[in-house]
């Protein structure tokens, strides 16, 4: 009788292993933003003036994707399924945009002058909480108990780092705390007002139109409280602003929409978990943060924490949100 031949596992399918690849590489870029502020802080370069001159470099970019997309779509998709911008529709995109790419970008740009770099991403990271505390709020959503736990590992954790820091840094820290628990809120807000129109338009679309109403909102605010002469920076500091602009902006936003497109939301949402620890890391080694038992142990309860929450919730928002990410 004839032996059967020993079945061997599948071997990865490239575009899968190429998804991964770009779910990695998404994440670990968009790790990196508060590193480079940092880097920019220390050449003198406040936080406005790196806002301002991520929006002159990024923008343009997803500008220009947002009108191939748009006049690609309205040629080769099918009839019913092609989007047509309304003036309605454009200044609903416009104002959510300065909501989520000024007024929550600019608090936690600003909150990176007082505080490290490790505790911002880590509070910033909770957003998804406000997002449902907003949720039951307004629209009545259901708190489950496994979503009240995860919150409040997260700030227990949260809570470890600020206690640590408070006692080195003093009043700096509470201030910067402030700032970046409002651009969470901020944030929280934008994904809620932002994501009926993610799901109308498609995530390249929305962007695109977003940022083009945030990016003079910025522009603004830097002339009205800054000299234009301030734009003048040259050597690490024209290079980190050029940084800021496309490895810590448009390259994730790209990186993280190829893999979706290639291996899923879900799997590219766990996969974008690594984030926080790819700048826990990069703070400990590039800027020289310290890490002691306490920051290990509330980065570990708000890694976790935010886990538990997400693990059994639709990924699609949290990844769309990277994509978009203030």
């Amino acid at each position: 009788m004839p032996t059967k031949p020993a079945l061997t596992p599948p071997a990865v399918r490239p575009l899968a292993l190429a998804g991964i690849v770009l779910a990695i590489a998404g994440a670990g870029f968009f790790a990196t933003k508060g590193i480079v502020i940092k880097l920019a802080l220390a050449e003198g370069i406040d936080s406005v003036t790196t806002l301002t001159w991520r929006m002159i470099v990024a923008v343009p970019i997803f500008v220009a994707v947002g009108i191939i997309y748009y006049r690609r779509q309205l040629t080769t998709a099918p009839t019913g399924t092609r989007t047509r911008l309304t003036l309605g529709s454009l200044l609903q995109v416009l104002g959510v945009g300065v909501l989520g790419y000024y007024v929550a970008s600019f608090l936690d740009f600003q909150a990176l002058e007082y505080i490290t770099a490790q505790l911002d991403r880590l509070i910033l990271l909770t957003y998804p909480f406000f997002v449902v505390l907003l949720g039951a709020i307004f629209f009545r959503r259901k708190i489950t108990v496994q979503m009240v736990t995860a919150l409040v590992l997260s700030y227990v954790g949260i809570a470890l780092i600020f206690a640590h820091d408070l006692t080195i840094e003093g009043e700096d820290v509470l201030l910067g705390s402030l700032l970046v628990f409002g651009a969470a809120l901020a944030y929280a807000v934008y994904q809620l007002l932002a994501k009926p129109l993610i799901d109308r338009m498609g995530p390249q679309l929305f962007t695109s139109i977003a940022m083009s109403g945030a990016g003079p909102a910025v522009i603004i605010h830097f002339l009205l409280t800054h000299p234009m002469s301030d734009l003048a920076v040259s050597g690490n500091g024209f290079a980190l602003m050029l940084a800021i602009g496309t490895m810590s902006t448009v390259v994730p936003a790209y990186c993280i929409s190829g893999a979706i497109g290639l291996i899923g939301p879900e799997r590219t949402a766990i996969i974008g978990n690594i984030s926080p620890l790819v700048t826990v890391a990069l703070a400990i080694f590039i800027l020289g943060e310290p890490f002691t038992i306490w920051h290990a142990a509330g980065t570990a309860l708000v890694v976790f924490g935010v886990w538990l929450f997400t693990r059994k919730q639709k990924p699609k928002t949290k990844v769309l949100e990277e994509v978009t990410s203030a």
